[in-house]
């Protein structure tokens, strides 16, 4: 009843007629923005309330069918995908009614078989995101957000139910993990690279807004491991074996499989300032450039050898150019995305493999479910540009998209089939296949309406922002957000603020342990006097050098000029020596 309410009153007030616009052409380009910002939001509403009124709980609309499906664990994860959308969209009504839904509905302790992978970046991942958006979205946060709250408490549930899968003798993690169980003994340990090497934003923002390490230590050991594994021409393969290290696929390419992998070394070395993260992905780079690259495509290459396995174009490539343009590479990242840009001009989407050589699809991989990929590397290259052509691309698959996947009950996948006895559906006749991702929500149309809306809030740079953290003095949201590879923004300030709280908590406990420790009998002052006077005898065996295996212990306070009352006076907060 509520979702049917819900229904009724935002097909009322978002999914109204685009008018003035239907004669004529548009005559400026903010018309033009404004015109598609329109489009997206009926695209969404439309797909968004199906969901709601056919397929809620589960985790997916079957949109051909009108009813849902569970896929990657029986979380409602299309609620979950969609929420920092409906704010980006300017919903903060919904976005306030689905955080408290999901609060009083979603629950972890399930006998259900999950993907770590997927877990991690649609539901923590989501629910992160949401958490930091909550003042944004008018929400009444408890005391102490961003370092506190519902929503990051219940990432912080899911996150632990992914930590069994991290107990290996590489640190590289199992694939799938039961929430309630833990890994299963007949787990395969084959895992694809992407599945160990895409935990450090949602992990490091985890331990870092609760102060819990464990999440953040098991992310990096993960980096690391899968870091030594690489071979000597620098390249990672595909698949891994997570007990023994040992490759099982080893064809290297930045498609899928390995995307996200580089994707976060870039971003977790920006989220957090990590020189080592950026100096890891600059040695891909490198190798990268020189073994895979050709003619500004990247072909599949063996990684030992370099010599081209695969010399095809896979649709999650084109995140590609998007992370180039974070780095700066810009020039090579246009030249890239416009043969990709081409090939969605060819079929009217981006099939699943392209064969480079032929110029066509690669049999019964002809499909496209509505990736987002494309469309991202378009929005951080207009931001970086302002050349229209990728606002063009843009158009051109709101264009597509309701052309051809729109469907009474939402948005459908053009899939290819595996059964002799369904219809082939691929971008080849624009067959349909009854499914709607939940990405298609959280990133397709995210990225469609900010390539659309530069004012939007998420491009900030830095001119408003707000005080919050648990003293009120941090600055958030002023710009900077890292968007997780389901596209959910991360705000990198807030991270800052909770660690520095929690930095100061520390000190203020070592403090007061050390306070609390016996304390030597005091000593006669002007017989110590007389000691430093005396010279040492040369029998002493006094030294002012350390003892073996000895430390020299810390002064209890690191302002000594001030009395320790004085250290108390400003806001509560412990006073470090630069202070």
């Amino acid at each position: 009843m509520v979702a049917f309410l819900f229904a009724v009153t935002f097909c009322a007030t978002y999914l109204s007629p685009i008018v003035g616009h239907a004669s004529g052409k548009l005559n400026t380009e903010e018309e033009m923005m404004s015109h598609y910002r329109g489009r997206i939001k009926s695209m969404f509403y439309h797909a968004y309330n199906s969901y709601l009124e056919n397929a809620y709980p589960y985790d997916e609309l079957r949109p051909l069918t009108c009813d849902g499906q569970d896929t990657w664990g029986s979380f409602s994860l299309t609620l979950i995908d969609a929420l920092d959308t409906l704010l980006i969209l300017g919903n903060h009504s919904e976005f306030q009614r689905v955080a408290t839904l999901l609060q009083d509905t979603v629950d972890f302790d399930t006998d259900v078989n999950a993907s770590v992978f997927e877990t991690n970046i649609r539901v923590v991942g989501g629910l992160l995101s949401a958490h930091l958006l909550s003042k944004q979205a008018g929400v009444d946060v408890e005391d102490g957000w961003p370092c506190s709250g519902p929503l990051l408490r219940l990432a912080e549930d899911a996150a632990r139910k992914l930590l069994p899968a991290f107990h290996t003798p590489t640190g590289m993690p199992y694939g799938t993990v039961n929430l309630l169980r833990g890994v299963n003994p007949t787990e395969t340990p084959v895992t694809c690279t992407a599945g160990v090497g895409t935990f450090i934003l949602e992990f490091s923002t985890l331990s870092r807004l609760t102060g819990d390490p464990v999440f953040e230590d098991v992310a990096r050991k993960a980096l690391g491991a899968l870091w030594k594994t690489r071979s000597d021409i620098g390249l990672v393969g595909n698949h891994i074996d997570v007990i023994t290290s040992k490759w099982v696929a080893q064809d290297a390419g930045i498609g899928a499989g390995v995307d996200s992998y580089f994707e976060y070394l870039v971003k977790g070395a920006i989220m957090l300032q990590d020189k080592e993260l950026m100096s890891m992905f600059h040695e891909f780079d490198k190798s990268i450039k020189n073994y895979t690259k050709f003619d500004d495509w990247y072909l599949w290459v063996q990684m030992h050898k370099g010599t081209v396995s695969m010399p095809v174009f896979q649709s999650l490539e084109a995140f590609w150019p998007g992370l180039q343009s974070m780095i700066g590479d810009i020039d090579s990242a246009t030249r890239t995305f416009h043969n990709y840009y081409t090939v969605w001009r060819q079929f009217g989407g981006l099939p699943e493999f392209y064969s480079i050589p032929q110029g066509y699809t690669v049999d019964k991989r002809e499909g496209y479910p509505l990736r987002p990929e494309l469309i991202e590397s378009a929005m951080y290259l207009y931001k970086a540009t302002g050349d229209p052509t990728f606002l063009q691309l843009g158009q051109d698959a709101v264009e597509s998209i309701e052309k051809i996947s729109r469907v009474k009950c939402g948005f459908a996948s053009l899939f290819p089939c595996h059964t002799l006895l369904a219809k082939v559906k691929d971008v080849r006749d624009h067959k349909l296949d009854n499914r709607m991702e939940s990405f298609f929500l959280a990133e397709t149309i995210k990225y469609l309406y900010l390539l659309f809306d530069p004012d939007n809030f998420l491009h900030n740079n830095g001119t408003t922002f707000e005080l919050g953290g648990p003293r009120g003095d941090c600055v958030l949201g002023a710009g900077g957000y890292i968007f997780n590879t389901e596209a959910h923004p991360l705000d990198p300030a807030a991270l800052h603020c909770c660690s520095q709280v929690q930095d100061e908590r520390s000190e203020l406990q070592d403090i007061l342990l050390s306070l609390s420790q016996p304390q030597p009998p005091p000593v006669d002052q002007s017989e110590e006097a007389s000691r430093e006077r005396a010279p040492p005898s040369m029998g002493s065996t006094e030294s002012i050098a350390l003892k073996p295996g000895e430390r020299r212990k810390a002064p209890v306070l690191s302002c000594p000029v001030q009395p320790f009352s004085a250290r108390f006076a400003v806001l509560g907060q412990v006073l470090r020596d630069k202070t």
